[in-house]
């Protein structure tokens, strides 16, 4: 074995024993073994199984990021989680949203913002900006490589070793402030992978808010290029109104505007705001609901 495959082994070894605190209240979490990355750092990956997994139909598949803040406040840095075991189970006892899987994928804290920044978007920016003398210009951008291992690697693994449809309208992807902006890359670059997406507090400019690069207008820029014909597929959005969330209204608004240009409506597209939220778990777990019954409401 190479030194570079063993070593990757081992780290991924080590992380899985770290996750082993990582507990549940309802359904069940599953480590999945090691995979053999390309071009993007290893990070462990789960998958959570509501209770009376499995059942007679194929659930569908919800894939998140930054897997570690999901599930157990006691080891996440901030002491925060977003529930999604709790609030996805209940919707599911309740009858509103249809069964489905969670595929949760741990970000690399060093790593994360090239691992999601939508990659291409770079290249939209006028010339004189690329040229600039600024950190994001010459920073190695990963998200292609990470959108492969999930489109071609991880995706085809979850398909073959669990009861799930492999459809697109089964299979959505969702997450928040960067983790937002590569789940919509991620329906954009694959848009017969993913059939909807839920983006939560997106981080719309992409670096800071007070930076003047022209990031933002890049991003939106490949929006307008990508976005796929309003059938098929699904849009969340959302942000609330403090700390880092207030920056966001007036670039929603200009994402808004390109989601309508498109001929996208209600039955397809949800922008909300939430009074009093902030850019944080407490506030992504408490409407976490809304988009969760948006993209996965029971079959009609």
């Amino acid at each position: 074995m190479k030194l570079r495959q063993l070593m990757t082994l081992c780290l991924l070894w080590a992380c899985s024993q770290l996750v082993l605190a990582m507990e549940v209240s309802s359904g069940k979490l599953e480590t999945l073994p090691a995979f053999e990355f390309h071009g993007i750092a290893p990070r462990p990956a789960h998958v959570w199984l509501p209770d009376g997994y499995p059942g007679k139909e194929p659930y569908a598949v919800l894939y998140m990021h930054d897997g570690q803040m999901l599930f157990d406040a006691s080891i996440t840095w901030n002491k925060q989680e977003w529930g999604v075991d709790e609030v996805a189970g209940k919707l599911m006892a309740e009858g509103k949203v249809r069964p489905f899987v969670v595929v949760a994928v741990e970000n690399v804290s060093e790593a994360r913002h090239g691992d999601y920044f939508p990659q291409k978007a770079r290249a939209l920016m006028p010339p004189a900006a690329r040229k600039q003398d600024h950190p994001f210009n010459s920073a190695e951008l990963r998200a292609d490589r990470y959108l492969e291992f999930l489109a071609k690697q991880l995706k085809p693994y979850i398909d073959s070793h669990y009861a799930v449809s492999g459809d697109a309208a089964d299979t959505f992807i969702a997450g928040s402030s960067m983790g937002g902006l590569i789940s919509l890359y991620a329906v954009l670059e694959y848009p017969e992978v993913f059939g909807g997406v839920a983006a939560m507090s997106t981080h719309w400019p992409g670096i800071g808010p007070d930076d003047k690069l022209p990031v933002a207008a890049a991003i939106r820029d490949y929006l307008r290029k990508k976005l796929p014909a309003p059938d098929g597929h699904r849009f969340y959005f959302d942000h609330g109104t403090e700390t880092l969330d207030a920056y966001y209204p007036l670039l929603q608004q200009k994402v808004d505007a390109i989601m309508c240009e498109h001929g996208y409506d209600s039955s397809n597209w949800q922008t909300r705001v939430y009074q009093g939220h902030a850019h944080d778990e407490k506030s992504w777990r408490a409407r976490l609901d809304v988009p969760l019954m948006f993209l996965l409401g029971p079959a009609k």
